[in-house]
């Protein structure tokens, strides 16, 4: 293992118990500081990013990857409100979630408290950088970030500054640790040390994760995909269903919340399913469907098993006709990711049922996929999903950075009292 990087974890770890010994306030300070550094640096930031944009078009990097790079003024004006928006949050460290005293007059008490070194593993994203060092501060944590190297330049722009911001306001700045050394052997070591590193939290492709699930020796965060469905209920309203799947499609098709199968109910496929391939195809979508869509559908494809499993990140989209709210159930069962499932529907009843039976992170009853997001959800931002069903399920916020312990207070209690 290379002494650096084992030398730069350790310091980090060393700068955790500074972060968690802050106050509330003095966490708010130092975030509200750093999103001051990063919008006086945005023109550093967008030179930068222009940079690895050059170096991935040169490689042939797919538009979706491109878009999830790409920065911009408006791009950063959000990054430094969602930093801002994080210091507003409840400060989840110190909280007592539940109370009890015992017969033996004991108080038991869970209290939150910092998971300690987070190791950020994320690609193509710049704005992660940002998002989970103000999420990992808040909570009373120290990051180590690894981001890829097709966004290192805007990596280390953002990081700077907000490392700069740290340094003026009295805070050890390997709390924030950037891992700049692209290599994936780099990241195993990283990975490896579990006598440092509390969590791993992966975020990007597929590929990625898996591999980050592989080589760790620390406990990982983990969501592969979302195959995320809209299942268009014979009670729809058509209006409010078109809305969902227009949304959910096409407003940033290369995101893990995009929409990827639309199930549709046979008593409403014959009427909705055409105005929905119009609206599509108007914006550049192509469909793949079963027989029964391709009978409503002229231009549809024929879509395969591999297309109902399917994370397309991309302006297409898998549809099935469906006879019945169990057997869309049992298709999202078979075939989803437990990331994001959506219903369209009048029937509270039916909404109840899909609500009760999909056991997905996020379940939506008429509303876009694209509001499973940590910021949409009120978690200020997001520093992950996590499909794992660990101590989080979701998207994550600053106290998903959290766990909670035992505090046990006594007047002198003995378990076993010795006999007189």
């Amino acid at each position: 293992m290379t002494s650096s990087l084992r030398d730069k974890a350790l310091a980090c770890r060393d700068a955790a118990a500074a972060i968690a010994s802050l106050d509330t306030e003095a966490k708010r300070s130092l975030l509200h500081a750093m999103a001051s550094a990063l919008a006086a640096d945005e023109s550093v930031v967008l030179d930068a990013n222009a940079r690895d944009m050059d170096a991935a078009r040169a490689n042939g990097t797919s538009d979706a990857m491109l878009d999830r790079l790409r920065l911009d003024a408006s791009r950063i004006a959000g990054i430094v409100a969602a930093i801002c928006e994080v210091a507003t949050l409840p400060d989840p460290v110190g909280i007592t979630t539940r109370r009890e005293t015992r017969p033996n007059g004991i108080v038991v008490e869970r209290v939150r408290i910092p998971l300690g070194v987070i190791a950020m593993i994320y690609e193509a994203r710049p704005n992660v950088t940002a998002d989970a060092a103000a999420l990992c501060l808040m909570a009373g944590n120290a990051v180590i970030l690894r981001g890829g190297s097709d966004a290192m330049q805007s990596n280390v722009a953002i990081a700077a500054a907000l490392r700069r911001a740290l340094k003026a306001s009295g805070v050890p700045e390997a709390a924030l640790t950037l891992i700049d050394d692209p290599r994936r052997e780099t990241m195993v070591e990283l990975l490896q040390l579990t006598d440092i590193v509390d969590l791993a939290i992966p975020r990007g492709g597929e590929g990625l994760i898996r591999f980050v699930a592989e080589h760790a020796r620390v406990p990982v965060i983990k969501h592969y995909k979302g195959v995320c469905h809209l299942y268009v209920d014979r009670d729809a309203d058509p209006e409010l269903a078109l809305r969902l799947l227009v949304d959910g499609k096409t407003s940033r098709p290369g995101v893990c919340n995009a929409l990827e199968t639309l199930l549709v109910h046979k008593d409403i496929a014959a009427s909705f399913l055409p105005r929905a391939s119009r609206e599509l195809r108007d914006l550049g979508v192509e469909i793949r469907g079963d027989e029964a869509t391709r009978m409503l559908i002229d231009d549809a494809e024929p879509a395969s098993e591999d297309d109902y499993a399917a994370e397309f990140l991309d302006l297409i989209i898998a549809v099935r006709v469906v006879d019945s709210l169990d057997e869309a159930i049992e298709h999202i069962r078979r075939y989803g990711s437990d990331h994001t499932e959506v219903i369209a529907t009048r029937d509270s009843y039916a909404a109840d049922k899909f609500v009760r039976a999909i056991r997905s992170a996020v379940v939506m009853v008429n509303a876009s996929s694209r509001f499973s997001d940590g910021g949409e959800l009120g978690l200020g931002t997001e520093i992950g999903i996590s499909t794992t069903r660990l101590h989080a399920y979701g998207p994550m916020g600053a106290e998903s950075l959290t766990v909670e312990r035992f505090v046990v207070r006594g007047v002198g209690q003995v378990r076993h009292p010795r006999s007189e």
